[in-house]
């Protein structure tokens, strides 16, 4: 059967599942796992992709990445043939590290994304090699904890679902990471569908519809336009959007704007940080957010679909691509 072309937008989340050639180990002492690490927070920096899990196993690796403007495609390129080029050197070695083709599997992040990060932080005990995920120094999982590198995954959206608090939310991950240790291997995380897909019936509905649409694209919308409606329609003030403090209210509207930017415009979150005085990781994360609460509060999507709508009377259409 022909691989399907893979397709990407901002923010799409991916299971990514590289494999050794013909199982052969791609990990072999210490050194290698943290040069293999290295080259991810290296790549993560470069093209600003999110990463919310891995699991470095002795012949394989799994990462949990929600990507930006760079396809996925173009990440895992580089990082596996710098990985592989310092693995052939040191080992004297020479061909093709990794399996194939890399296996990406687009993920609806509202129903997943947990899930996955347990799943994937738990692959050390289920492959036997320890009985404890705290044992294991090759997966994100001790730095969502408290005691494992810091500076590598972003965390934030996964821990926000466990509390307010930092230790409180550290200890409920920690406490939902456990018990999911009598659930085993799980065949529903690698059987998608359309041979790409890991979601309900109406994300991939919905991935289809701007896949094959006549008309796939998006408006010529000036960014101000986007906050004056925001500011209009939700009774945020302007100095409230703008203000630099920790203001809840303004980092709200901003997030919606983020929002709305992203899903009519297709602005570059750098753009968007820019004009607010912000840092892009900060605006990335709280579109992530807001792309979870419009699933969940009907009443707060019905309110974005109105301005959605009154923005897109008064822009003008442009196209882009979207599958690669």
């Amino acid at each position: 059967m022909a691989r399907k072309p893979r397709v990407h937008f901002p923010t799409a989340l991916y299971h990514v599942i590289a494999r050794g050639n013909q199982r052969q180990a791609i990990f072999l002492d210490e050194k290698d796992f943290r040069t293999y690490l290295s080259f991810l927070a290296e790549y993560r920096t470069k093209y600003s992709f999110h990463l919310y899990a891995y699991a470095l196993m002795r012949n394989h690796v799994h990462l949990l990445m929600a990507v930006e403007e760079t396809p996925l495609s173009k990440i895992m390129q580089v990082l596996q043939f710098r990985y592989t080029r310092y693995f052939n050197r040191r080992y004297r070695k020479v061909g093709h590290l990794f399996q194939g083709r890399y296996k990406a599997i687009l993920c609806e992040v509202d129903s997943y994304l947990l899930e996955l990060v347990r799943y994937i932080h738990l692959n050390p005990v289920r492959s036997g090699l320890v009985g404890d995920p705290d044992k294991y120094l090759w997966t994100g999982h001790l730095s969502y904890i408290g005691k494992g590198e810091d500076d590598l995954l972003d965390k934030a959206l996964v821990l926000s679902q466990f509390g307010k608090r930092r230790n409180q939310a550290r200890g409920r991950y920690r406490r939902f990471v456990l018990d999911g240790l009598s659930l085993g291997h799980q065949k529903k995380y690698y059987e998608v569908k359309d041979q790409r897909y890991l979601g309900e019936d109406e994300f991939i509905d919905q991935i289809e519809r701007i896949k094959t649409s006549a008309e796939p694209g998006f408006f010529e919308i000036p960014l101000e336009d986007i906050v004056q409606e925001v500011i209009d329609h939700m009774a945020i003030g302007r100095d409230r959007m703008y203000s630099l403090s920790r203001d809840r209210r303004g980092a709200y509207g901003r997030a919606i704007v983020g929002y709305l930017a992203r899903k009519l415009t297709g602005s570059l979150v750098k753009d968007i940080a820019r004009h607010f005085q912000r840092e892009p990781m900060t605006i990335s994360e709280a579109v992530m957010k807001m792309e979870s609460l419009v699933g969940k509060d009907m009443e707060l999507a019905g309110r974005i679909e109105d301005m959605r709508n009154n923005l897109m009377k008064r822009g003008k259409k442009k196209y882009l691509i979207t599958v690669a």
